[in-house]
């Protein structure tokens, strides 16, 4: 998937005063599992990316007593008091969805291990198609859900929020489209803005003054380029040349920027791991040397189909930690027997996120609750959302090495305090 919007944000400190930190609480005060990695590839819909690790489909239980236009649609997760919808792809045409599936078991595991007894997540089958999601919304609203958690996909995020702005209901989805952020829906999911403010950021602190970029044609290129600018702009780094590139083109790109010889001292490629084969080719034909030029990416690179690559040794980007999610995955093949999809773990914050917030006085999901600058702490590190419906993460900046990772740098333990984001 890429992301369809060219807005940007520019993040610029790292650091929050401790004592503001609050830890997302479950029952009397559950944290979110502190976990993983990377931003997920692999199927596309649309313009976000979602892993694809197959995972056994779990059944759930169907509401007790139902009756039609008297009890919530679906089935659902827990017994409590408070009522969140949770709306899923778990299906796509007459199968069963591998991503929904695995964000719903996630969901159930967080709910099992937080052993709260205050919420009900009523589960939502948005059959992958913006119709659907419309009508799951507007279930919901009618069924008196107090928040949504999800969709996934962008186009049904547009039409869920169509639905739940007008009904002062409050979403949080896990579009990577940024054009889908606003108040009132916030995006769980990992933003490439902030993979490249991080990267760019330690790139600088280590005396990186020079930079190129070789950006996809795409959407998800497009934003990351616009940050890239503004970002490099912001903390006064030269930026000496910029080439887009199709698969067509690649290899005159490379060859211009490689052309840049020592003007350059940083190279910056915000591309997908299923391309960065073609992409390593191309650095090694045009002479490019990493030794020479430090290569720079975001978390979609935490794949082996990249750290394996010669011409990519020593080339460093920004992710989350790889332990939570490895963590979280240990859990999840215990109860499950399956792996999770990679992307699992926003449906286990999403709801957790609901259980902790359920402690509050009502309405619980108001805007100042959600968007807390002190943040939250997921299985994927520390969070926080904006006012303007997107997220700031804690990343850290990871070095490939000889088919691995090593961490260079740990992901902030808080956010800034003094992000310029609104």
């Amino acid at each position: 998937m890429t992301i369809g919007s060219s807005e940007s944000l520019v993040h610029s400190a790292r650091h929050l005063r401790a004592g503001m930190k609050i830890s997302i609480a479950a029952a009397a005060s559950l944290i979110l599992a502190s976990c993983l990695s990377d931003d997920p590839s692999g199927q596309t819909n649309n313009t976000d990316f979602v892993g694809a690790v197959p995972v056994t489909p779990v059944q759930s239980q169907p509401l007790p007593g139902a009756q039609p236009n008297a009890q919530p649609s679906g089935d659902q997760i827990g017994t409590g008091p408070v009522h969140v919808a949770m709306i899923l792809p778990l299906t796509q045409g007459t199968s069963p969805s591998v991503v929904g599936t695995s964000l719903r078991n996630a969901a159930d595991l967080a709910l099992s291990e937080s052993g709260s007894t205050d919420v009900t997540i009523y589960l939502k089958d948005d059959h992958s198609t913006p119709d659907g999601a419309r009508q799951a919304a507007q279930a919901a609203i009618a069924e008196g859900d107090e928040m949504v958690l999800g969709p996934l996909f962008s186009p049904d995020v547009k039409a869920v929020a169509s639905v739940t702005q007008p009904a002062n209901k409050t979403v949080v989805a896990f579009s990577t489209d940024t054009s889908n952020a606003e108040p009132g829906v916030y995006l769980l999911s990992f933003l490439i803005e902030n993979y490249v403010d991080r990267i760019v950021d330690y790139a600088a602190s280590q005396g990186k003054k020079s930079f190129a970029a070789l950006i996809p044609d795409n959407d998800y290129g497009r934003v990351a380029e616009a940050e890239f600018q503004q970002y490099c702009a912001h903390r006064g780094l030269r930026v000496m040349g910029v080439e887009d590139y199709t698969p067509q083109t690649l290899k005159a790109s490379v060859q211009k920027i490689a052309q840049l010889g020592d003007q350059i001292d940083t190279l910056f490629i915000p591309e997908q791991a299923n391309a960065m084969p073609a992409m390593a080719q191309a650095l090694t034909a045009a002479g490019l040397d990493s030794k020479k030029v430090q290569i720079l990416g975001t978390g979609l690179w935490n794949d082996a189909r990249v750290l394996s690559l010669p011409a990519l040794q020593g080339a460093w980007f920004a992710a989350p930690d790889n332990a939570g999610f490895t963590a979280f995955a240990a859990r999840y093949r215990a109860r499950f027997k399956s792996d999770p999809t990679r992307i699992a773990t926003l449906g286990y914050d999403a709801a957790s996120l609901a259980v902790a917030l359920s402690h509050k006085p009502a309405p619980h999901y108001t805007q100042d609750v959600i968007t807390s600058r002190a943040g939250f702490n997921g299985v994927d590190g520390v969070f926080r959302f904006l006012a303007n419906g997107r997220n700031e993460r804690a990343l850290a900046i990871l070095q490939i090495n000889n088919g691995t990772t090593a961490q260079l740098s740990a992901p902030p333990r808080t956010l800034a305090s003094n992000s310029s984001a609104t």
